[in-house]
């Protein structure tokens, strides 16, 4: 701890607002850095950061102090091993990219095309398409009963809020609270209710294969909707935010739609919405030239990592040529690699070529949009923009 003085200078402001040049410091001098502002390490340099996702028996999520965990309550996000693959198997075929393609092309499409022209001239595309987008899309996945989107993205934000609290050492608040507590009771609705000719929901199948126990269920539903709205609504807030501010670059896609993936991807990799993910020591263990702790708080820094200039050229530059941006670790690595990660590229493809179609000319207001920010979930609060055919 002693051979970290970067870290020992941190403070939680820089990491939330502007930290692209601390964070490459500390990947330069300090890659593994003990930062006494998080109370635990920061990895930086990307090769230790995969070391430590993939290595689940060193570096875990099963630890009382994860802080989904004490928000949710037991999950496939905070469990390892054995317990983990119970809780994520049940859900995993449900996202797998045929699946996905099948059931939520043609619905993408028509949300898009619905909520865009929906839009007053000028709108703002976090609140009047990301948001709406990703919740109901996670809901029409789970099928749950009488929910609105306006219902279920409140929910999300007191969750966000109370995870970042716990995070920061915050008592949870009671409005956290209060919103897994309804996400649970809707769940017990929607299982309860059968034969009533409304179909039935992922969660009636699951339940029938017994793999989860009922009290597990309401947990399993409030991490994927949870999971899901901060993953597809952050990345494609933050993908409208990167192209409108390169109107070159948006101009390059209206000429060629093939560019979408690429814009998507590396917009991932510069602007992560999950920007940091938490694991525990099981033991003691050295990881680069730093000697961890068994019980210490290991902080990965995915925004540090995918800006990693081993493997990235010119690593703060928006580059929608960048041939080796799938090589970003937005999604994370090893066993706790993000489920529903090929419905949100879906997601945000959807939004953007939905866009390119109704408003190919669209401009963005930068004095009403604000850059990405936040310190754990990382993400535009608002991308302004005029709409003109």
């Amino acid at each position: 701890m002693a051979n970290s003085p970067i870290g020992a200078d941190v403070s939680l402001e820089t990491l939330t607002n502007d930290p692209y040049e601390l964070l490459a410091e500390l990947r330069r001098h300090e890659p593994v850095s003990w930062v006494p502002a998080i109370g635990g390490w920061l990895i930086t340099e990307r090769s230790l950061a995969i070391e430590a996702m993939r290595d689940a028996e060193t570096f875990t999520v099963d630890d009382p102090r994860f802080s989904t965990a004490v928000v949710l309550g037991p999950s496939m996000l905070s469990l390892d091993g054995d317990e983990h693959r119970r809780h994520r198997e049940p859900f995993a075929k449900s996202f797998r990219p045929g699946i996905v393609r099948e059931q939520f092309g043609d619905f993408l499409a028509a949300q898009c095309r619905t909520l865009i022209t929906a839009m007053p001239a000028v709108a703002e595309l976090r609140s009047g398409l990301a948001g709406p987008l990703a919740v109901n899309t996670i809901t029409r996945f789970l099928n749950l009963r009488d929910v609105t989107a306006a219902e279920v993205l409140s929910w999300y934000n007191d969750i966000s809020d109370a995870i970042v609290d716990v995070t920061l050492k915050q008592p949870i608040s009671e409005a956290g609270t209060a919103a897994v507590r309804q996400i649970n009771e809707r769940v017990a609705a929607t299982l309860a209710e059968t034969g009533s000719g409304r179909g039935e929901s992922l969660l009636h199948e699951i339940e029938r294969t017994g793999a989860l126990r009922p009290e597990e269920m309401g947990s399993a539903a409030v991490v994927l909707m949870f999971g899901a709205i901060e993953t597809a609504e952050g990345m494609t807030t933050n993908a409208f935010w990167h192209l409108l501010s390169n109107p070159t670059v948006w101009a390059e896609l209206q000429q060629d739609r093939s560019l979408v993936s690429d814009a998507i991807e590396e917009s991932l990799r510069l602007e992560p919405a999950a920007a940091f993910i938490d694991r525990y020591a099981t033991r003691d263990v050295t990881l680069g030239s730093a000697n961890i702790a068994k019980g210490d708080l290991v902080s990965i820094s995915l925004l540090a990592s995918n800006r990693d200039p081993k493997v990235f050229d010119e690593p703060d530059r928006f580059d929608i040529n960048r041939s080796n941006a799938r090589q970003h670790v937005t999604f994370v690595q090893g066993p706790h690699g993000c489920l529903g990660l090929h419905l949100t590229r879906m997601e945000t493809a959807a939004a953007i070529n939905t866009m390119l179609d109704i408003y190919p000319d669209v401009r963005l207001l930068a004095d009403q949009s604000t850059k990405p920010e936040g310190f754990i979930f990382r993400k535009s609060d608002r991308v302004t923009v005029q709409l003109k055919k």
